[in-house]
């Protein structure tokens, strides 16, 4: 069965954690996926006070975190570390990661391979970075996640606007660069609107873009986990994702109704 995730940041302990409260008990999304903000594990009670399914997102170049450098190899460790500490007490079923920015992939696998992180799904990245476009990711290229899951054994998470933003910088058709990710069998999807011919991220609302969603929603298995991660327009409520939610709720209704 499909699974809806709402995103947060650990340190939402304010308006979003009681709007949470809300949006779960009227039955808008199934789990929370969570990301790790570093220096955050006092807040680890409250989210398990929460007794909603957590899944966790680890930090990444925006928080000062990046597997494909060497010389970040030590806060790296530092702050995975604290990951652990909220996967261990929220009993997270996985933990997505970044491969990293500039640097390379053989550095991110060795890194990874000392850190040992349980259940990690490698996410598929832009291959301009959103906040530094003059940076390249790591993890743009299907070839690239692939062998880090070989290297690694870990899943995939397959963020479908990413995807679609490094075909048009390889000057590539987006929705067979989506096949061909889809191909590694994710775990879970990330999604959001987008320009189609964007080479930069945007995370619009549903409708505010130009992707060709009922491409995209056939791709989702049945079993799938998707996390919605579109724009917080208000930091006093969420009623913005309830119409994400709905969005997403019609498209695999109608999917199912077709199949």
């Amino acid at each position: 069965m499909q699974k809806i995730g709402l995103k947060l940041w650990s340190r939402n302990i304010d308006f979003y954690y009681k709007e949470a409260k809300r949006l779960y008990s009227m039955g808008l999304f199934d789990y929370i996926e969570l990301y790790v903000v570093p220096s955050t594990t006092d807040t680890i009670k409250l989210w398990k006070d929460l007794n909603i399914p957590i899944n966790l997102h680890a930090p990444h170049f925006d928080s000062g975190v990046n597997l494909a450098v060497k010389e970040k190899e030590n806060y790296n460790i530092k702050i995975y570390g604290e990951v652990k500490a909220f996967y261990k007490e929220l009993k997270s079923e996985y933990i997505v990661f970044h491969s990293g920015i500039e640097g390379s992939v053989d550095e991110t696998i060795r890194q990874l391979n000392i850190i040992k992180l349980e259940n990690a799904l490698v996410e598929n990245k832009p291959y301009l970075a959103p906040t530094e476009p003059d940076l390249r990711c790591r993890g743009a290229k299907v070839e690239e996640i692939q062998k880090i899951m070989e290297e690694t054994g870990c899943g995939f998470c397959l963020d479908i606007s990413h995807a679609i933003c490094s075909a048009n910088s390889f000057k590539i058709n987006p929705y067979e660069y989506l096949e061909k990710f889809n191909k590694l069998n994710p775990k879970c999807y990330h999604i959001s609107d987008n320009y189609i011919d964007n080479e930069i991220d945007k995370h619009l609302h549903f409708g505010k873009g130009t992707f060709d969603f009922d491409k995209i929603f056939a791709l989702f298995s049945d079993n799938a986990n998707i996390a919605i991660e579109t724009n917080k327009n208000s930091k006093e409520n969420l009623n913005d994702f309830i119409e994400d939610s709905n969005f997403v709720k019609n498209k695999l209704q109608n999917l199912q109704l077709k199949k």
